[in-house]
């Protein structure tokens, strides 16, 4: 059974203080193959497609084809800012491997 990723409060909260919506933007989250470890994400603002699931919170959208779901199931959508910079990232309970950059993963 494929569950839906979870979004944080606080990726939605980056996604306003960039204007995401005013733009008619959302999150796009894709998983494509390549990558040091096999897959990598593909993170970026996008428009919504019709077969997207959509994820919404603070007016805010984040948005995941069908053939990345089950690679994103029960995952979590975060932002952080750290001392290296600030990015989304992926938690990810499925990736049995990842590298160091934290883009590339395996299953």
């Amino acid at each position: 059974m494929t569950f839906p990723p979870k979004v944080t409060d606080r990726a939605f909260a980056r996604l306003s203080e960039i204007g995401a919506a005013d733009q008619g933007k959302a999150l796009r989250v894709a998983v494509e193959g390549g990558g040091c470890s096999g897959f990598q994400y593909d993170i970026r603002l996008d428009d919504v497609a019709e077969d997207d699931l959509v994820l919404e919170g603070s007016g805010e959208k984040v948005v995941v084809d069908t053939v990345s779901l089950p690679f994103l199931s029960n995952a979590v959508i975060d932002f952080t800012e750290e001392l290296i910079g600030a990015r989304f990232v992926i938690e990810n309970p499925n990736a049995t491997a990842s590298c160091g950059c934290g883009t590339s993963f395996s299953i």
